[in-house]
């Protein structure tokens, strides 16, 4: 399975399918999970640094892991597997802070999301903010979602596991900062740091 995952890995870093995207692929290390944490796309440092959650919102990610769970995030990022639902920084937003990526832009990158599915078969999938969640579920307000674990949860033709969502740490937002949002987000990290998925 690591030789599988290590083609996929190298099939997703040549991908150029979105024209309008600002970077290459970032790549996630070939862990063999059953964890996979799925973020949005990458921010506007990570390409340099050439990881996933590498800079603001992966500090606080990071942060709330390990007041959770009593992880570091070298710890956290040897035991998950971190995807996204676009692999590619998609650029600034003329308007402020960086683009939504479109959803063909989505629909493009989401075969290689779904091969990892297969070739993990995760037993924990933990979608991170409005976007990833929705990939997933259904979701009109965080408060509907946020706080609880979604056990035996079916994607598509893919295998059962249980979604735990949890908010996007980006510093822009405020709903993971203020009532009901803290709470829930608390509850959601004990639900995740609790979960055998991750604890054995």
């Amino acid at each position: 399975m690591t030789k599988a995952l290590q083609a996929h890995l190298h099939a997703l870093s040549q991908c150029r399918r979105c024209p309008h995207m600002a970077s290459s692929p970032i790549i996630p290390g070939p862990v063999k999970s059953r964890v996979v944490f799925v973020g949005q796309a990458p921010g506007a440092r990570e390409p340099a640094l050439g990881k996933p959650f590498a800079w603001t919102a992966g500090k606080t990610l990071f942060r709330w892991l390990h007041e959770a769970t009593g992880l570091d995030e070298e710890a956290i990022r040897q035991r998950v597997y971190i995807a996204a639902v676009c692999r590619c920084f998609p650029g600034r937003n003329p308007k402020g802070g960086d683009r939504v990526p479109s959803l063909l832009e989505i629909e493009a990158c989401r075969p290689w999301l779904e091969a990892e599915m297969d070739l993990l078969r995760p037993q924990l999938v933990v979608p991170i903010g409005k976007l990833a969640i929705s990939q997933f579920i259904e979701v009109d307000k965080l408060t509907q979602v946020i706080g609880q674990c979604h056990r035996d949860f079916a994607w598509q033709n893919h295998h059962h596991f249980d979604l735990i969502p949890l908010p996007h740490p980006s510093g822009a937002s405020t709903w993971h900062r203020m009532a009901p949002g803290k709470a829930l987000t608390e509850q959601a990290l004990q639900l995740l740091a609790k979960h055998p998925a991750l604890t054995r």
